[in-house]
């Protein structure tokens, strides 16, 4: 009887589920693969020029064997500072830009203008998704939007529950419309330009086919997001909720409409500093920083309030700018031990025997896979493109075939791989584990892969330039 006893405890005890390991806990576990990799590949490098324009490029046919250095016991440990160091630049903006949307959020005015959103458009503010992805994405096609959206993501999660999204929405909205604007951009300085510098063709050369291209690549990706959004819409926050998401329904006033006036200032002054004069994360930082004040000042806050809301925001970020240089660290050892040129030298290998459709492709696939390692449009196409720029021009493939493979197995995986410090601070900013992500977009990442493919082998056989 005790034995039946016992067995009926064993079966009404609650079983232990296994969890997905925290952000923090998968990024170490990816330095750690990092290290192991340094004793299993050999280390080697290319030989590195000043081009004409003050870009470091490779020279091709350069690689050669060389003394590594294999990670020691210590370097996992290490890496996670020096990767601080490296993306301190990135982490100190998203600081200082949750500080000042902190300040912004305790004024209250968002929830004002949701619920003025929410009544204006009567129940169909489905309309906002893919209004909102169609601006991330030209962001992304035309000034390379990318880090910037981690602010958006920061204003976007709260907004979205108020609708009654979840925050997977909040992230897919900005991250996947940048990325699918940034992936098949037409004018992007940062990835089609330096491609296209380094390739010797005519600056944003090839737009034609490039916009429809875009317009492809985005329409899918917004169909996909807003269709899912459309399914999981639960009835917005009611006004009896007892939350801090719940919906304002008194009017904006006078003073609102200044907060909001300041904060849309700030974007669109971002923008054009962005775009005309090649602003980037100080100048970015320091227009938030700018607006956190004047904000502050049109809710008639203290100064002491004021530095109070920054605070309570940093508090509410912290997680995702410390994301960033875990990112970061992966990278370092890669670099530190010597093995980056090694893996890009075998790939290069690898597909410089295939016929020269499938050499187009493996171009596209191996800029793919190269990006998981560097997270850098300007970057990759640094280090790849002077290698690939002579296997096209020596198998047939166009060298505008060859900026597309780049560019788009550039854009494709910066919202996926855990290498992207933007994108997984991104994440944790909208509350969404990278395992949920994943889940989630892979259907529109495969999707999004056939469709690249077959872009890129459409262009060798128009023999596009």
């Amino acid at each position: 009887m005790r034995h039946l006893e016992r067995a009926a405890e064993f079966e009404a005890a609650p079983r232990r589920q296994l969890g997905f390991p925290h952000i923090f806990v998968v990024l170490f576990t990816f330095i750690c693969v990092a290290a192991a990799m340094t004793y299993l590949i050999d280390a080697g490098s290319y030989e590195r020029v000043l081009s004409e324009q003050g870009k470091t490029v490779v020279v091709p046919g350069s690689y050669a064997a060389i003394d590594g250095q294999p990670a020691t016991l210590l370097t996992p440990f290490i890496a996670v500072f020096e990767g601080m160091k490296e993306g301190s630049s990135i982490i100190f903006f998203i600081f200082i830009s949750g500080g000042a949307f902190g300040v912004l959020k305790a004024t209250g005015v968002l929830q004002k203008l949701v619920a003025s959103i929410s009544r204006s458009l009567s129940g169909h503010d489905i309309i906002l998704i893919p209004l909102l992805m169609l601006l991330f994405a030209i962001g992304g096609a035309t000034f390379g939007l990318a880090e910037e959206t981690i602010a958006f993501i920061i204003i976007l999660a709260p907004m979205m529950r108020m609708l009654g999204y979840n925050s997977m929405v909040a992230a897919a909205v900005p991250l996947v419309g940048a990325g699918a604007g940034f992936s098949a951009a037409f004018m992007n300085p940062f990835t089609v330009g330096v491609a296209q510098d380094i390739a010797q063709l005519p600056m944003f050369s090839g737009m034609g086919l490039r916009v429809v291209y875009w317009l492809v690549f985005v329409g899918v990706s917004i169909a996909f997001v807003t269709y899912y959004a459309a399914k999981v819409k639960s009835p917005p926050v009611s006004g009896a909720a007892a939350s801090k998401d719940v919906l304002d329904e008194s009017p904006l006033t006078h003073s609102d409409r200044l907060i909001l006036s300041a904060f849309a200032g700030s974007i669109l002054l971002i923008a054009y500093g962005v775009i005309r004069h090649g602003w980037y994360i100080g100048e970015m930082s320091g227009v938030f920083l700018l607006m956190c004040m004047l904000v502050g000042a049109f809710a008639r806050m203290s100064p002491n309030d004021i530095a109070e809301q920054f605070v309570n925001g940093l508090k509410d970020i912290a997680m995702g700018a410390l994301v960033v240089g875990f990112a970061f660290g992966i990278l370092i050892v890669l670099k530190n031990g010597s093995i980056l040129d090694t893996i890009l030298y075998h790939l290069e290998q690898l597909i410089g025997g295939m016929p020269p459709v499938l050499t187009a492709v493996g171009m596209f696939l191996v800029q793919m896979l190269l990006n998981c390692l560097v997270p850098s449009g300007s970057g990759q196409a640094a280090l790849t493109m002077p290698l690939m720029v002579p296997l096209a021009d020596l198998v047939g493939v166009t060298r505008q075939t060859a900026v597309l493979a780049f560019q788009l197995g550039d854009g494709i995986t910066n919202i996926i791989t855990p290498t992207s410090g933007y994108f997984m601070a991104g994440l944790s900013v909208a509350g969404v584990s990278w395992s949920k992500w994943i889940k989630w977009i892979l259907p529109l990442f495969l999707i999004q892969l056939m469709l690249a493919a077959s872009m890129v082998t459409l262009a060798y056989y128009i023999s596009w330039s």
